[in-house]
């Protein structure tokens, strides 16, 4: 190290790789004294005029502001303010065109001056000794320097390292062509620059400081070496003229011997590095409490006549500072911000002056000529030998054509500072620099992009986890056991469980319920695994199956006595008929309404057919009883015999062709015609009913008795089919005869039951003249209606009983 500092005060100086030596054109604009314009028609103040955040807007349309004003306030990290130039009115807060070679719009805060150019009050310092480090790094701040030499960097993040600083190295080299800004600055502010350069030795409390100028400035050696006399610690150290001399890693090469690694920066190494004019701002900011509004800014070209250094507010328009440098435009003409190569073409005039802003070149067309049209390169390697960072531009173009980015990253394409040395030496006229600076914001953008993805991904694992943790926690949740319970909670349990046992225990009955609650609560306490008890309940069903059982046998017990009972004789179902005949009679003459007066005709036919139907119903039953009573065990000797099946089938045909028959004469009863005398309506209806009985009773004696004949038990020799077929005619005779006499009865009934009737109606003479025309003309008795009713019963009693034989006869 102490010989690094000998080397370094004796004037020792490095030589880096690479550099050209162009023409210097700076004698057109360092000849004369820096002037200042003045006041712009409008100010184009941008918000973000270096590296970092935008500032947060403190004014609105409208506002009237003072010189020095803060516009902005810092939002951010890296984000400083930005102040009004002068005094004035704020017409406009809009997107105007950047100084940039896209000229994209940027937020700009747009000021009519008002003349005035009335100051803000200002906080002067005399002596910033006594300030400490945080006073100092925020009066900084709250200027809103930044780096006025290079990418507008923020000041005051440089001059709060934490880094132990070794070198602080002051950049006055100004190696670009054409720009003198530096050099008369230096000129004609040395004072003001060494009081920068000790304000920041105070800030960081360097080893040794060095201003590094070229050789070509020797006004501004003389003036620096002259000011930094009082100084031990700032050393002015000339270098040589060589382009790109003025780059940050090119100017610690020569000044230090250190190289800043690849993706570094000079902090890494212990080496801070400020621009001439960024070191004014700093002396300006903290002596004089006046915020970085202002600048020196060199106007220069062959169109210009009157070229050379202004003091330019920021926000000015470039328009204004050609017209007041004398700008006589040529055909096709193009300005440049900055120098002629690093700097860029401008798309409009109309843009405002920005603390980045070195330098406006304005040239003809023999001093700036056009590129010609790229050609094929012819790999002569002049590149390689001009590159200051010791890359290959051959190669980085050809991948950068070809968009290999990572190959590019291995080559390290964003060490290369974009001095245009490689463009300005090529033979086949490549716009190389052209193609690194497009290449580098496509990284930079897959870069962010990637860092989106990496992020987005980092929330949706981090997201993914946080579901399957709460998941897993609910089902451990649902599986977790219930916390053992305290001995004062089993003790309630227990008592419970004994009032529980003593009411039981008192009761008449035990509840199986009960019991099985008070087992389950008890397992329960027990931690043992609950099974359901079901014995009780299984006792209960046993005992219901046993009791249906025994139901069960009781009844089929009185079903057989019931069968193997003596049968009645007929007699006793004949008066069980009757009994229950005179029963229906006895309740019809209840529900009926008791009416002297003469009945209506429709009424009684109405009450004479309910009556049938009931009487029918009856006689059903009876039929029912009837048979179960005559049934008797038949022999098993089979009938074989074809011709007895026929004639017993021809005999069942004819019975109920008799039945028919037998059933059809019961409708003209009601439905004959009436005389117009009242009729007494009960007891026609009384002797409807006893005739139907009757007739119903002898039908059912004809079925028993042909049952009988049926049912009698066969001998095992062969029936004789001639004996057969005589008996199923005996049966069909007498069913027809038993037809024949209830018919004859059925229709001398209606006549019997009417009263002073004057004489019979057609119909009835059609049923049958010869026995209407002798029973019409006699008037009956009510005894003789009872009688003539009980025959016609007895009749139809006997026609259902021939049906009933020959039915059981086939």
């Amino acid at each position: 190290m102490d010989k690094l500092l000998e080397q370094i005060k004796k004037g020792t100086v490095w030589a880096f790789p690479g550099g050209i030596h162009p023409p210097q054109q700076k004698s057109l604009s360092n000849s004369a004294s820096i002037t200042r314009l003045p006041l712009p028609d409008k100010l184009i103040v941008a918000l973000k005029q270096h590296i970092g955040a935008n500032g947060r807007l403190l004014v609105e349309k409208g506002q009237h502001v003072l010189k020095g004003q803060p516009l902005t306030a810092p939002a951010a990290n890296w984000s400083v303010p930005v102040h009004a130039p002068s005094s004035g009115v704020v017409t406009d807060i809009a997107p105007m065109p950047s100084a940039h070679p896209s000229a994209l719009p940027e937020l700009s805060i747009i000021i009519e001056p008002d003349g005035k150019d009335e100051w803000v009050a200002l906080n002067k310092n005399k002596n910033p000794a006594e300030l400490s480090h945080d006073e100092l790094i925020n009066i900084i701040h709250q200027a809103g320097i930044s780096g006025m030499g290079g990418a507008g960097f923020p000041t005051y993040v440089k001059a709060d390292t934490k880094q132990p600083i070794e070198f602080l190295i002051v950049n006055a080299v100004e190696c670009e062509p054409y720009i003198t800004a530096d050099d008369v600055l230096m000129r004609e502010h040395a004072k003001e620059v060494i009081q920068g350069i000790e304000i920041m030795q105070q800030l960081l409390n360097p080893t040794l400081c060095i201003v590094g100028i070229e050789d070509n400035k020797p006004e501004a050696i003389a003036a620096m070496k002259q000011a930094a006399e009082h100084n031990s610690k700032i050393i002015i150290q000339t270098v040589p003229t060589i382009y790109p001399s003025g780059g940050e890693k090119q100017l610690i090469k020569l000044l230090t011997n250190r190289e800043v690694p690849s993706i570094g920066i000079p902090a890494d190494i212990g080496i801070l590095v400020h621009n001439t004019g960024t070191l004014f701002a700093v002396q300006q900011a903290v002596y004089e409490g006046k915020p970085l509004i202002e600048r020196i800014v060199t106007v220069t070209g062959n169109t210009i006549h009157k070229p050379g250094n202004v003091w330019a507010l920021l926000g000015t328009e470039i328009k204004h500072l050609l017209d007041c440098q004398g700008f006589s435009p040529v055909p096709q003409q193009s300005v440049v911000m900055g120098g002629p190569m690093m700097g860029f073409t401008l798309p409009t005039v109309r843009i405002g002056i920005v603390k980045t802003t070195n330098c406006i070149l304005a040239p003809d067309h023999k001093e700036l000529a056009e590129p010609g049209p790229e050609k094929a390169c012819i790999r002569c390697s002049a590149c390689a030998d001009a590159c200051p960072a010791s890359l290959l531009p051959q190669q980085l173009q050809w991948f950068a054509k070809s968009k290999e980015y990572d190959k590019l990253q291995e080559h390290n394409l964003f060490d290369c500072i974009e001095c245009g040395a490689c463009a300005y030496v090529c033979p086949s006229e490549i716009p190389l620099v052209q193609y690194y600076r497009i290449a580098k914001v496509e990284i930079k953008e897959q870069q962010a992009d990637k860092i989106k993805a990496d992020r987005a991904k980092e929330r949706f694992d981090a997201r993914k986890e946080r579901l399957e943790r709460e998941q897993e926690e609910r089902q451990n949740r649902h599986k977790r056991k219930p916390a053992a319970k305290s001995a004062d909670e089993k003790q309630k349990v227990a008592e419970a469980l004994a009032r529980v046992k003593n009411k039981s225990d008192n009761g008449d009955e035990k509840s199986a319920v009960a019991a099985a609650i008070a087992r389950a609560k008890a397992k329960k306490q027990q931690g043992e695994e609950l099974e359901p008890d079901n014995s009780e309940v299984a006792k209960e069903r046993a005992l219901r199956k046993e009791q249906a059982r025994k139901y069960k046998e009781q009844k089929s017990q009185t079903d057989e006595s019931a069968e193997t009972a003596p049968v009645d004789d007929k007699k006793s179902a004949v008066a069980a008929a009757i009994a229950r005949a005179k029963a229906k009679k006895a309740a019809q003459a209840n529900e009926e309404p008791q009416n002297d007066a003469p009945a209506d005709d429709k009424k009684s036919a109405v009450a004479a057919a309910i009556a049938r139907a009931k009487a029918k119903k009856a006689a059903q039953a009876l039929d029912n009883a009837e048979q179960s009573t005559n049934e008797a065990p038949q022999s098993d000797a089979p009938v074989d015999d074809k011709k007895a099946a026929v004639a017993a089938a021809i005999a069942r045909a004819k019975a109920k062709k008799a039945a028919k028959a037998l059933e059809d004469p019961e409708q003209p009863v009601s439905e004959a015609p009436q005389s117009d005398t009242p009729v007494d309506d009960k007891k026609a209806a009384v002797a409807a009913a006893i005739a139907r009985a009757k007739a119903k009773k002898a039908a059912k004696a004809l079925d028993g008795a042909e049952q009988t004949v049926s049912e009698e038990p066969q001998s095992d020799t062969p029936v004789d089919d001639k004996k057969a077929a005589v008996a199923a005619a005996i049966a069909r005779a007498k069913a027809k005869k038993a037809a024949k006499e209830f018919e004859d009865t059925e229709q001398a009934q209606p006549q019997e039951l009417q009263v002073d009737s004057a004489a019979p109606k057609s119909a009835e003479s059609n049923t049958d003249n010869s026995f209407n025309s002798t029973e019409a003309d006699k008037p009956k008795s009510a005894d003789d209606k009872k009688k003539a009713a009980v025959a016609a019963a007895i009749a139809r009693a006997k026609a259902k009983k021939l049906q009933k034989e020959g039915n059981n006869q086939s």
